[in-house]
């Protein structure tokens, strides 16, 4: 996978069509409604029964992680990147992922959620908080709080919407200003997912970002959480990036000089160097996300990383 770290510098389209074009996503029915299907890439050793699962963000397909799969599963992570159905309500997201879980023989997971993916994994921990199914949590500008978009009003009418105009709402949260070509790249490559999506798609996601809920910290403050985030120019306001500061105070702080709505793209190298710094702490547990032959060499890789982070970091104060 050298190959595919050493492609940082170039477009996401160039290095998706070169590494990930053919993959075909596996389509799982696990709802009494077999028009609700779950679309996912399962990359990695099998052995592993508590993998990292990719939750995308409202405009994001399953493969907007797929620098994350290409890189992560050649250090001998399990990862598993998804597309969720059409669902109206979080309770209802809740328990099909649940029911996907149990379909996949998974006990316990670590989620990496991106915008509203990180406030459904939120969502489902407290869901299944009396029997724990999340063994932590990655959170990449995400929220906690729905009512920082100040659509609650709305949320119900999402579904009457025209599928143009629901596309001109999210896109009214992607960065219009200048950025450098990576991040351009990313938003190009995401505005190309956009397209992708149906109306029902699109609707039920805003309804799911809108619709007026919080979560309740009490409820999975025992949950090891990392919280990602950028220091320019994102979805996110300030207020609430100090929300999830205050609602989970022992939490990791991974951040990201840059890096706008979608790091996972235009700075998948750092992002990634945080996935693993996150997942190290569970290494030689059976809660382990990769496969115990790689540690040794991960582990390595992980400390020069971890190295020239505090450096560029020092390098900047």
């Amino acid at each position: 996978m050298d190959d595919v770290s050493s492609e940082e510098g170039k477009g996401d389209k160039a290095v998706y069509y070169m590494y990930w074009s053919g993959v075909i996503p596996m389509l799982i029915i696990v709802d009494d409604d077999d028009s609700k299907i779950w679309s996912l890439y399962d990359a990695g050793p099998r052995n592993i029964r508590c993998p990292l699962i990719f939750l995308p963000p409202v405009s994001g397909t399953a493969d907007v992680f797929f620098r994350q799969i290409l890189a992560l599963t050649g250090w001998g992570y399990r990862v598993i990147a998804l597309q969720y159905p059409v669902y109206w309500d979080h309770l209802e997201f809740c328990d099909g992922f649940r029911k996907l879980l149990d379909h996949l023989q998974l006990d316990k997971v670590h989620l990496f959620g991106a915008s509203l993916g990180g406030f459904l994994a939120q969502k489902f921990a407290e869901y299944t908080h009396k029997s724990p199914r999340v063994h932590s949590l990655i959170l990449c500008n995400s929220f906690s709080d729905t009512s920082i978009f100040n659509q609650t009003w709305t949320a119900n009418s999402f579904w009457l919407m025209p599928s143009f105009m629901l596309k001109k709402i999210v896109l009214g949260n992607f960065s219009s200003g200048p950025v450098d070509p990576m991040m351009a790249d990313a938003i190009d490559f995401m505005v190309d997912r956009l397209e992708s999506l149906g109306q029902s798609e699109l609707a039920s996601r805003l309804t799911l970002n809108c619709q007026n809920s919080y979560v309740e910290p009490h409820k999975i403050r025992d949950i090891p959480v990392t919280i990602m985030d950028v220091f320019d120019q994102s979805a996110l306001s300030t207020e609430a990036k100090e929300e999830m500061y205050k609602l989970y105070p022992n939490a990791r702080r991974a951040h990201l000089k840059t890096g706008g709505n979608f790091p996972y793209l235009c700075r998948s190298a750092e992002v990634n160097l945080y996935v693993q710094i996150h997942l190290l702490q569970f290494h030689g547990t059976k809660y382990a996300a990769i496969d115990p032959s790689m540690v040794s060499a991960e582990e390595l890789e992980v400390q020069k990383g971890s190295l020239g982070i505090s450096q560029e970091e020092q390098s900047c104060q």
